[in-house]
């Protein structure tokens, strides 16, 4: 089986353009192809590593990666999939975030001579003289179509700003600098980027009279509002300064039971044979095959020690034996306390189990939270900083843990 069955196999093509060309490409490690990224944070989350684990697939067959960080573009924002425009950032924001994203990414792809390589669009658009690019480009688009894409289609109503109709003109201008300058012959994206992929495929087509492919990824995770990709409290990021080990376990270890074998043959690198042999375990087994789940997904971003020991933890809390050596930890600001005390509400959110006061004032009148195995009934109740030195392990619920200190 090639790389392009297997990925059929498991779910992961939605659209091609061009299917013999593209199968026998990259089947034969011909691809030398990119995926778009716009730091739009300064960490990636599980919206990127559906596209991150398809560039190590594709790598570890032979293909080459080219890793577009959009600094250019993430100036003018992609309205895919938004009901309203994106927060303009600033220089330094942007450049912060690309800087981010290179350093989470080496966990995934192997950089270097013959290898993958990082470019950053920043360095050709931000140069771009307008007139020139009317002309070069601007004059291969056709309005109607444009307006036709899905893409704008979805913000007309609300208003489209002329900013973010440039958005599909950058990204098609982006694969053809990519073709002309790195030999990029193919682009991979989310199933959301078809109209802009397709752009650029024309654009090269038109300019340069060369082949050029695009395929699309099946969208599990990659939009707001998906069902996977967010929590209560926010996005699932990929840095564990921002999700622990533990709650990036514990969010895959959580996944509904219809979708584990999905997310065992979109996000795993395990066998297709493993896979097919776990999806007919008997049922009862079902948080054996979420466990397995969650470990090998962390031990991707995190690494397998991390992975052992969010395992452990989480075994430990669901038996009773809570691991507070290991259980993941907030602490306490001298901003959290007034008058020397911290009541429970500002617990809850300090330790990012409540997303505001009143969201934490809830989930206590509504007998879910515990101090020490103590439920928690009453919002005035709260703690000194002595108290909070020796730390507490505060609940929410039966599975969200913190030890929560104050230092």
């Amino acid at each position: 089986m090639g790389i392009y069955e297997e990925l059929q196999e498991r779910g992961l093509i939605a659209q091609v353009t061009d299917e013999k060309e593209i199968r026998d490409l990259i089947n034969g490690g011909g691809a030398r192809f990119y995926i778009g990224f716009d730091p739009t944070a300064d960490s990636l989350h599980v919206g990127h590593f559906m596209a991150l684990c398809l560039m190590k697939r594709l790598q570890l067959a032979g293909n080459k990666p080219v890793v577009l960080i959009g600094g250019g573009t993430g100036y003018i924002g992609d309205p895919s999939g938004r009901t309203d425009m994106r927060s303009m950032m600033t220089p330094e924001t942007i450049q912060h975030n690309c800087d981010c994203f290179k350093k989470q990414m080496e966990r995934f792809i192997e950089f270097g001579e013959d290898k993958a390589i990082m470019v950053n669009n920043a360095d050709w658009l931000l140069s771009l003289n307008y007139i020139d690019l009317l002309r070069e480009v601007g004059a291969h688009f056709s309005v109607n179509n444009m307006l036709r894409a899905e893409c704008y289609k979805q913000r007309m109503e609300k208003g489209l700003s002329f900013l973010e109709f440039n958005y599909m003109i950058m990204q098609a201008y982006d694969f053809w600098h990519l073709h002309e300058n790195y030999g990029v012959n193919m682009q991979f994206g989310g199933d959301d980027q078809w109209s802009n992929m397709l752009a650029g495929t024309e654009l090269i087509r038109r300019k340069s009279g060369d082949d050029c492919y695009a395929m699309t990824q099946t969208l599990l995770l990659n939009n707001e509002g998906k069902k996977m990709g967010k929590t209560a409290k926010g996005a699932v990021w990929l840095d564990p300064e921002k999700t622990s080990p533990y709650d990036f376990y514990q969010y895959w270890r959580n996944v509904d039971d219809a979708d584990v074998m999905m997310c065992f043959r979109l996000l795993t690198f395990l066998s297709l044979d493993q896979i097919k042999e776990i999806g007919e375990w008997d049922d009862s087994r079902i948080n054996e095959k979420k466990e397995l789940l969650a470990h090998e997904l962390t031990s991707l971003v995190h690494g397998r020690e991390e992975a052992d020991r969010a395992q452990e933890t989480a075994r430990g809390i669901f038996s009773g034996n809570l691991d507070t050596e290991n259980m993941p930890e907030a602490s306490l600001a001298d901003s959290d306390f007034v008058e020397g005390r911290a009541d429970i509400m500002q617990l809850l959110v300090a330790a990012g189990l409540a997303g505001t006061r009143s969201d934490a004032r809830r989930l206590v009148q509504q007998g879910g939270v515990s101090v020490n195995d103590e439920k928690i009934t009453d919002i005035r109740q709260s703690y000194t900083k002595e108290e909070l030195s020796k730390g507490m392990v505060l609940k929410k619920g039966k599975k969200a843990f913190r030890r929560i200190v104050y230092n």
